[in-house]
C-alpha cells in the first residue's frame, strides 16, 4: 500500500517538473484566438509547432464541443488582468513613447486660459488611459476612494477651571473622501472645489464628458458647467461580466471585458446593459483558437461614444482567467495569453533523449499516445498511467535510483528546452474594424505592457522563460531565460535577441524608435541596449552591471534614459547615458529614503516637465521634485505631511494631489503658493 502511494507521488512530481512554468501561469496569462507560426524550427527544430489559426463558431453546438474537448485546467490562453511582476511589486506598464505629452487645449470656461498643461503619463502618446487624475487645464478631476484618517486635537476640561484648556490628542477620526471632485484649478488663486459626483473609479476626460469607471459600472457626465454635472448616459455590466480595462483614442473609448463561460448554455454572450438596451454577441461573432485550449472565460472588445455612451463596434474571443497583458498602438490592439506547449511531445523528445533509463516500451505507447485524436486532459491521464506502469515494474533499490536520475536530468533537459513548453500567444486586432487581423506565437511570457511595441509595422515583445521554482524541495530552480521577438505585420518572426540575463528575469522593458533596454534582475541590475533599426538582425549592443533594479524605465531624452527601481529596500533614481548603445552608463543616481513608490505600481503616478526639467514622483512619506539638469539628479522640492498621489502642472504651476489636499507650487522658485484640503 505504501509503495503504491509513494510510486503514486513519484508519478505526480514527475510531471510537475516538467511542466514547468504551466502551473504558474495557469494564473497568469492571457486569452484569445490565436496565432499564425513563427520561425521557431529555425532556432529550435526540435520543436512541434501548435496549431494557430483562429476560427468563429458556426453555433451553440459548436461552441459546446469545443468546451468538451478544451482541458478544464485553468491554464492556457490566460486572462487579462495585470501580469505576474517582480517581488514588490507590479512593474509599470505605461509611459510615453518620447516624454511627457504636453496639452496644448483649452476651453472657454474662464477668461484665464493656460498655455500648457500635462496630461496622463501614458505608454503612446495620443492614447489615454484610465487614471484617477484628468486635467483640462483648468479644472482637475479627482477620483478618492474611502476614508481618510488623521489625529484630532481635543480639549477636555481640567477639574476646577471654567474653560477647557489642556489640549489631548485623540485616535484618528475616520471621515470619508470618496467620490470624484471636479476642482477649479486655474488660475491657482481661484483653488476651490466646485462639485462632487457620487461615484468613484478611473476616469477618462473626452470633449468635456467625464467617463467615470466605477467598479462594474460605467457613468458618463457632461462637465461643459463644472458646477453642475450633468449624468448623460451610464453602462453596466452584467452578471458574470467584469471590466479589464480601457483605452481612449480619436474620441472613442475602447473596453476590454470578460464574461465567465456558462458552460450549459455558453452563448449568445451579454456582456453589458447601455441606455437600457442589452448587449448580446452571437455564437457564430465569438473567436477560438483551432488548437484544444483550456477556456472558462469570453473576453470582448468594446468600440463605446463617450458622447452618448453607444456601442458601435463588437468582438469576442474565448479564454482563460488569469492574467495577461494589452497594448495598443494607433492601428491596432494587442493581446497576449498563455499558450501550452505539446508536453506529451516535450515528454516523448525527453525520453527519447534517455532511453538509457526508459525502455523502449514507454517511448513507443507514448509514440502512439501522441496520434489519438482526444483531448490534452485524457492524454494526460493516459501518460499516467503508462508511467505509473513503468514505475510499477521496478523493484524499491531500482525505483530509487531511476526517481535521482531523472530528476537530475530532467533538470538539465529543462534548461535547453524550457521554451518549448513556455509561450505567449499574441493577437492583432484591427481597430479600424475589431477584426482578428493577425496572430503570431513567441517562447516564454511578457512581464507588462511595456513588453511589447509597435514600430514601422513591427511588433517588439520581450519574454521571459523560466521564472518560477519547479517544486520547492524537488529539483533545482529553471534557468530563466530572456530573450526580445521581432515579428512582422502578420506576426511572424523576423528575428530576435535570445538569452539575456541567464538565471535573472526581466523588471522592466522599454522601446524607443529603433532601440530597445532591458533590466534584469537577480543580484545585480544588467541594463541592455538593443538595437533594432534591421528587424531581421536584431542586436545586443551594449550592457551595464549596477547593483539594485529598475522597475520601470522613462525616456529622457533619445540619448538619456530614466530608471526607477529599488536597491537595498530604498527607492532608487538612475540615470542612463545611452548616446554609446555599445557602453551605457549610469552618469548619475539617487536613493531615497523610501520603501515604496506608487510609481512601482502605476506608471501614472509619474509626471515629467520638461521645460523645468523635472520629473515628480510619490512616496508614503510625501512627494518628491526631482530636476535632471545638467545630467545630474538633484532633489529640488520635498513635500511633507501629504500622501501624494499623483502631480500635474498647468503653465508654470505644479499642484500636487494629495488623499486630503492639493498643494500649488510655483515652479519657478518651489514655493508654495496656494493650498486646498478637501
Amino acid at each position: 500500500m505504501d509503495k503504491k502511494v509513494y510510486i503514486l507521488l513519484a508519478v505526480i512530481i514527475l510531471i510537475t517538473v516538467f511542466n514547468l512554468s504551466i502551473v504558474y501561469y495557469f494564473f497568469q496569462n492571457y486569452e484569445k484566438p490565436d496565432l499564425p507560426n513563427l520561425n521557431l524550427p529555425d532556432i529550435f527544430p526540435d520543436i512541434k509547432q501548435p496549431q494557430t489559426d483562429v476560427l468563429k463558431f458556426t453555433s451553440e453546438d459548436d461552441f459546446k464541443n469545443y468546451l468538451t474537448k478544451a482541458p478544464q485546467e485553468t491554464y492556457g490562453l490566460g486572462g487579462l488582468a495585470q501580469p505576474m511582476a517582480p517581488p514588490r511589486e507590479r512593474a509599470i506598464d505605461f509611459g510615453l513613447e518620447a516624454s511627457d505629452s504636453i496639452g496644448l487645449g483649452s476651453t472657454e470656461k474662464s477668461s484665464a486660459v493656460p498655455d500648457r498643461f500635462s496630461e496622463t503619463n501614458v505608454q503612446v502618446m495620443g492614447i489615454d488611459e484610465p487614471d484617477i487624475i484628468k486635467t483640462d487645464g483648468q479644472e482637475i478631476y479627482f477620483s478618492s476612494h474611502g476614508f481618510y484618517a488623521e489625529p484630532m486635537p481635543v480639549f477636555r476640561e481640567i477639574p476646577g477651571e471654567e474653560i477647557l484648556t489642556e489640549p489631548s490628542i485623540v485616535p484618528p477620526a475616520p471621515r470619508k473622501i470618496g467620490g470624484t471632485k471636479a476642482i477649479k484649478a486655474f488660475p491657482p488663486a481661484d483653488l476651490q472645489i466646485e462639485s462632487d459626483i457620487d461615484k468613484q473609479g478611473d476616469l477618462l476626460l473626452n470633449n468635456n464628458i467625464l467617463v467615470v469607471f466605477s467598479n462594474n459600472e460605467i457613468y458618463g457626465y457632461d462637465v461643459t458647467d463644472p458646477t453642475q454635472p450633468v449624468e448623460k448616459w451610464s453602462v453596466e455590466l452584467e452578471q458574470r461580466n467584469f471590466l479589464e480595462t480601457a483605452r481612449l483614442y480619436q474620441d472613442k473609448i475602447y473596453l476590454i471585458t470578460r464574461t465567465r463561460i456558462n458552460f450549459p448554455s455558453p452563448c449568445p454572450i451579454k456582456p453589458l446593459t447601455y441606455n437600457g438596451q442589452d448587449l448580446e454577441i452571437a455564437c457564430t461573432d465569438i473567436y477560438h483558437p483551432t488548437a484544444d485550449i483550456p477556456v472558462d472565460t469570453t473576453y470582448s472588445i468594446l468600440e463605446l461614444d463617450p458622447q452618448n455612451g453607444q456601442i458601435n463596434n463588437k468582438t469576442a474571443f474565448v479564454g482563460a482567467s488569469g492574467s495577461s497583458v494589452i497594448y495598443m498602438s494607433n492601428q491596432s490592439i494587442y493581446v497576449t495569453y498563455y499558450y501550452p506547449g505539446d508536453f506529451i511531445n516535450y515528454m516523448l523528445n525527453f525520453f527519447k533523449a534517455n532511453n538509457d533509463l526508459i525502455p523502449e516500451w514507454v517511448t513507443a505507447k507514448l509514440s502512439k499516445l501522441q496520434t489519438y485524436d482526444i483531448s490534452d486532459r485524457a492524454k494526460m491521464t493516459e501518460f499516467m498511467t503508462i508511467l505509473q506502469q513503468f514505475m510499477a515494474s521496478l523493484d524499491e533499490d531500482e525505483l530509487l535510483r531511476i526517481e535521482n536520475e531523472l530528476n537530475n536530468k530532467m533538470t538539465d533537459y529543462a534548461k535547453e528546452h524550457s521554451r518549448e513548453l513556455e509561450k505567449t500567444g499574441v493577437v492583432k486586432i484591427a481597430i479600424t474594424n475589431l477584426d482578428v487581423a493577425a496572430t503570431g506565437i513567441v517562447p516564454g511570457s511578457p512581464l507588462n505592457q511595456f513588453s511589447l511595441d509597435e514600430y514601422q509595422g513591427n511588433l517588439r515583445i520581450a519574454t521571459t522563460t523560466g521564472r518560477r521554482s519547479i517544486l520547492p524541495g524537488f529539483g533545482s530552480r529553471g534557468e530563466s531565460l530572456n530573450d526580445v521577438y521581432i515579428l512582422d505585420k502578420n506576426l511572424k518572426q523576423t528575428g530576435s535577441v535570445l538569452n539575456l540575463g541567464l538565471t535573472e528575469q526581466i523588471y522592466s522593458v522599454r522601446f524607443i524608435e529603433d532601440k530597445g533596454y532591458v533590466v534584469t534582475f537577480r543580484k545585480i541590475d544588467p541594463f541592455y541596449v538593443l538595437d533594432l533599426a534591421d528587424p531581421q538582425k536584431p542586436q545586443l549592443k551594449g550592457e551595464l552591471k549596477i547593483p539594485g533594479y529598475s522597475s520601470y524605465l522613462h525616456p529622457i531624452s533619445k540619448d538619456k534614459i530614466l530608471g526607477i527601481g529599488e536597491e537595498d529596500n530604498r527607492v532608487k533614481i538612475s540615470l542612463f547615458d545611452v548616446s554609446n548603445p555599445a557602453k551605457p552608463s549610469e552618469i548619475s543616481k539617487y536613493n531615497l529614503e523610501e520603501y515604496f513608490s506608487e510609481v512601482a505600481q502605476t506608471h501614472h503616478a509619474f509626471l515629467l516637465d520638461d521645460k523645468f526639467n523635472i520629473f515628480f514622483l510619490p512616496g508614503s512619506r510625501g512627494g518628491y521634485i526631482f530636476s535632471y539638469a545638467d545630467n545630474e539628479l538633484e532633489l529640488v522640492k520635498a513635500v511633507s505631511n501629504i500622501r501624494a498621489r499623483r502631480a500635474i502642472f498647468i503653465n508654470d504651476y505644479f499642484y500636487i494631489i494629495g488623499d486630503d489636499r492639493i498643494i500649488v507650487l510655483n515652479e519657478t522658485d518651489w514655493q508654495e503658493v496656494n493650498q486646498l484640503r478637501f
